[in-house]
């Protein structure tokens, strides 16, 4: 309610979110919604990680009474169908807003090359098994990923939803930015600091980002890698 006022025209959601995994409650979506009313202002909302939901549900704030009108949805494949690297997505909003959408998208892009375009085609007409099979195998390296981290000494905070798992290295006194130099010249493994992800970059020094959308002997590698952080930080 504090980030709402009468210059609010829109607020971006993202669920489940990255870089903390938090998945947005029915309860909390509920309230986001009747501000967007209050304030006659849009949702504009990513939910790329929707089919990547541990615990709780995904809810499209979409769905919800009176917000059809006033959200525009953004999602993709790339997750979903782990092709990252074609950056195909999609945008549902209603006729109005959509024909704005597509006066500026006119001049970002021209569109997705059209053997993409097929092959979306194809994988949107998967079944729900894959969508079964997707979770699991996540929900195997999330618990594959928070086992590490935790034999590591790294705090992590277990995420709800998308593959991502933020740490507190607040007591190896070093910030974001320097352990994750240190990560890569000492252990060899790569993350994100959290100041990436803060506007207050001293909030976001004691965080840092891992991912896991890794293959099971890349995550195995991490877990050698990262058991040896415990000495290689008492040589600081």
């Amino acid at each position: 309610r504090a980030a709402f006022g009468p210059r609010t025209r829109a607020i971006v959601v993202n669920t489940p979110h990255n870089p903390t995994g938090k998945v947005f409650s029915r309860e909390e979506l509920t309230q986001i919604a009747e501000l967007c009313e209050e304030f006659d202002a849009l949702a504009i909302t990513d939910e790329i990680y929707e089919h990547m939901v541990y615990a709780g549900e995904h809810i499209s704030i979409a769905a919800l009474p009176g917000m059809a009108e006033r959200t525009i949805t953004i999602s993709g494949l790339s997750k979903t169908f782990a092709v990252t690297g074609w950056r195909l997505g999609y945008v549902l909003a209603p006729e109005a807003l959509t024909a704005a959408i597509r006066r500026a998208h006119d001049f970002l892009t021209v569109g997705a090359p059209a053997p993409l375009q097929e092959a979306a085609i194809t994988a949107l007409g998967f079944g729900q098994d894959y969508y079964d099979n997707l979770l699991e195998k996540y929900a195997a390296r999330r618990a594959t990923m928070l086992t590490i981290l935790h034999e590591a000494g790294l705090n992590p905070v277990e995420p709800r939803g998308a593959y991502y798992v933020m740490c507190d290295i607040s007591h190896t006194g070093m910030d974001a930015m320097r352990f994750a130099h240190f990560l890569i010249e000492r252990i060899g493994v790569a993350i994100v600091p959290g100041t990436a992800f803060w506007a207050d970059k001293a909030a976001g020094g004691r965080w840092i980002r891992f991912a896991y959308p890794k293959k099971p002997e890349t995550l195995e590698a991490a877990r050698v890698r990262l058991a040896q952080l415990p000495s290689q930080l008492a040589t600081v």
